[in-house]
């Protein structure tokens, strides 16, 4: 059988220089290996929960459950697509989608994260470029949200290079003390209103159904 079983593993997005997919059991351990090589500045938080802070054996077992539970957990109704992000053959970081009662609302939201080594080179801009013209393109996402904390200006330049707009303001408390995340908000017109790099699709018409696509 060439077609695997749980047909999300079959989706692939490629831009120029990119290539997503659903990371399989051992390139999750590759995964965890650059995550537990540090992927930030040890005196800064840029995630909402402060999972990178736990210690092992913890941070370890707890990287896996999260990965486990978005497949265990997936439903029309809730999905969260952590995509493998490659490069030339090589794993760079995670790029991820993940929506709520996607089939009335059409609207995704998006997180991401890359090993150091390949920060600040535009990976980062286009891996959510290319889950973006999977949204709006391939599952027609009418909205798409990210967020950026006030103290990470190179998560929050990569939505404006993208052209979301702000929308407003939370607080969160990923250390215990409350820090600002910045809202950012793109509709469907804002993708268009501009020239995109390509961003090919395959594999998505067998799971079509488990987006709550028809």
């Amino acid at each position: 059988m060439n077609e695997h079983p749980w047909p999300l593993f079959d989706i692939r997005v490629w831009t120029e220089r990119l290539e997503l997919r659903l990371p399989t059991e051992d390139e999750l351990v590759e995964l965890l290996e650059i995550a537990r090589g540090g992927i930030h500045d040890p005196n800064e938080m840029p995630f909402g929960f402060a999972w990178t802070d736990q210690p092992s054996p913890q941070f370890e077992r707890s990287f896996m459950q999260y990965h486990w539970s978005t497949r265990a957990n997936w439903s029309v109704g809730k999905w969260s697509l952590d995509f493998g992000v490659w490069s030339g053959g090589r794993l760079l970081g995670t790029q991820g989608i993940g929506a709520e009662n996607f089939a009335v609302l059409r609207s995704v939201s998006t997180g991401s994260w890359l090993a150091r080594e390949f920060q600040r080179q535009g990976f980062g801009k286009e891996m959510r470029a290319a889950v973006l013209g999977f949204a709006f393109d391939h599952l027609g996402a009418v909205w798409a949200t990210s967020g950026s904390f006030v103290d990470n200006p190179a998560s929050a330049s990569v939505s404006r290079a993208l052209g979301y707009s702000e929308d407003g303001i939370d607080v969160l408390a990923p250390r215990g003390e409350a820090k600002e995340l910045i809202r950012w908000r793109m509709h469907v017109d804002q993708w268009h209103a501009r020239e995109r790099p390509r961003v090919e699709v395959a594999g998505l018409e067998r799971c079509r159904d488990m987006f709550g696509l028809g």
